[in-house]
């Protein structure tokens, strides 16, 4: 095991040929989360916020994220001498950690290169209008529209894209933001990133089923997550906190080391790369988080690797014939950003309804209110609505209650119904998924996170 008092960079975990040869490489050059941290205590794991290159055997290059590790790694390729540089940007979200290396990827700047910059769909404006808000000249003296290289912007909801020679998947990630994940597959291996996620649920298994197993997950979001990840050669994903932080931390959208390793166990995954790694931890720390990471994947029993991603880390990931490519029923979604949707919001707490419905409207949506679970059937018979935003515990008629009635209707089978509950027992949550909740949102949530599990509900449930 490595030892942050005597570090041994890690060229490639597989056996490998030189730079040359043909497989997909990974390289990590930005691996810390929030903010970056230089410094002594963070030499061995690196400060620099998160950066991930990927290149295919063909030599496409994607670029996960562009935080400050980004500056390091376009210094790189512009060493490297080639006449155009034709990189693919795909960025979780935009929240600054994420984006902060942008003005300073050299290749930009050059007339000659291109990069095709892809992000979810959902921020508060365009793609292209995010980024150039923080390269506005009163905080940058070069703003978006004067780079001279030639740059594409890609907004995306879930579904499969090309890019490059790849086939690369997205899917909504659980974060108080627009997020996706990608899932990269060339070259007969998948790489999924999933950075700024947290679990959707406090309890990852179901009372009396095989721990171990997806369908053993309890909650709907949880078992798309490890999915979205099963079989894959590499997954890079979100693990901020230690799981005493968490209880602190919760609906902040991170994630721990023992729900990553176990959700991965349970994909089937070979090798997971934990980061995103908090600025308040030192080396140590993250040491120390990778030794019970391991004893954890031990007892999981499925030979998953697991380690914590340091800056210069490279892979070299050989192809295997078993890969199984990610399929979903939607293989493109289309946008809502464009769309007005119609939401009835049915809660009988006054300041919860006011402030959900204030949240709503805020994002340009039609809201209806209802106090009882009986007004809201009647709303709902009169006009059946895009979505049900429903508190699960009222007076009277309780939110289970209206959810049976719901979908013992032919017309309202498949409504989308996004429940508001502070009940996070199994019980519970799985009485409400029995009776055909398509989501929760746990109590008590921020509105940046209800929002984002509002548009990745329609998306998803609401294909043009």
């Amino acid at each position: 095991m490595r030892s942050v008092l005597q570090p041994q960079k890690l060229i490639s975990v597989d056996a490998a040929p030189k730079r040359g040869g043909r497989l997909m490489r990974v390289r990590f050059w930005g691996t810390r989360g929030s903010i970056a941290t230089p410094g002594p205590s963070t030499n061995y794991f690196g400060g620099n916020t998160s950066c991930v290159e990927l290149t295919t055997a063909n030599g496409d290059l994607l670029i996960f994220d562009c935080g400050t590790g980004a500056h390091r790694l376009a210094a790189e390729l512009m060493a490297q001498g080639k006449k155009a540089i034709h990189s693919n940007i795909l960025l979780g979200h935009t929240h600054w950690d994420h984006i902060q290396g942008f003005p300073f990827f050299s290749p930009a700047f050059v007339k000659v290169n291109t990069a095709a910059i892809y992000g979810p769909e959902g921020s508060r404006g365009s793609l292209h209008d995010v980024l150039a808000g923080q390269m506005e000249y009163t905080y940058f003296p070069v703003e978006l529209d004067q780079l001279p290289a030639a740059i594409t912007y890609h907004d995306l909801t879930e579904g499969i894209h090309t890019i490059g020679g790849a086939r690369v998947a997205t899917q909504f990630l659980n974060h108080p933001a627009m997020t996706v994940g990608y899932r990269v597959e060339a070259d007969g291996v998948a790489v999924v990133y999933l950075v700024d996620h947290e679990p959707f649920s406090d309890e990852l298994w179901r009372a009396g089923a095989e721990p171990g197993r997806i369908e053993s997950i309890l909650h709907e979001g949880d078992r798309r997550h490890a999915t979205f990840m099963a079989d894959a050669d590499l997954v890079i994903h979100d693990a901020q906190y230690t799981p005493e932080e968490y209880r602190l931390k919760k609906t902040w959208g991170h994630s721990t080391y023992d729900y990553v390793v176990q959700i991965a166990a349970a994909a089937g995954v070979r090798r997971v790369a934990l980061t995103h790694h908090d600025p308040s931890h030192d080396d140590h720390v993250i040491a120390d988080i990778e030794r019970k990471a391991r004893t954890l994947a031990l007892k999981c029993g499925t030979g998953l690797e697991v380690f914590c991603a340091y800056e210069g880390c490279e892979l070299v990931l050989e192809p295997h014939a078993t890969l199984k490519p990610f399929v979903t029923a939607d293989p493109f979604q289309a946008s809502v950003a464009r769309r007005r949707f119609h939401i009835v919001v049915v809660d009988d707490q006054p300041d919860t309804l006011t402030m959900v419905v204030r949240a709503l409207e805020d994002e340009q949506y039609t809201v209806s209110t209802a106090t009882s679970g009986q007004e809201a059937l009647r709303m709902i018979d009169e006009q059946k609505p895009d979505l049900v935003v429903l508190d699960y515990k009222m007076s009277g008629m309780d939110g289970l209650a209206v959810m049976k009635t719901l979908r013992a209707k032919p017309e309202t089978q498949s409504l989308p119904v996004l429940m508001l509950t502070a009940m996070t027992d199994e019980p519970s949550t799985r009485a409400g998924f029995d009776a055909g909740v398509t989501d929760y949102v746990t109590k008590p949530f921020s509105i940046p996170q209800l929002t984002a599990r509002v548009r990745a509900c329609l998306a998803r449930t609401h294909p043009l």
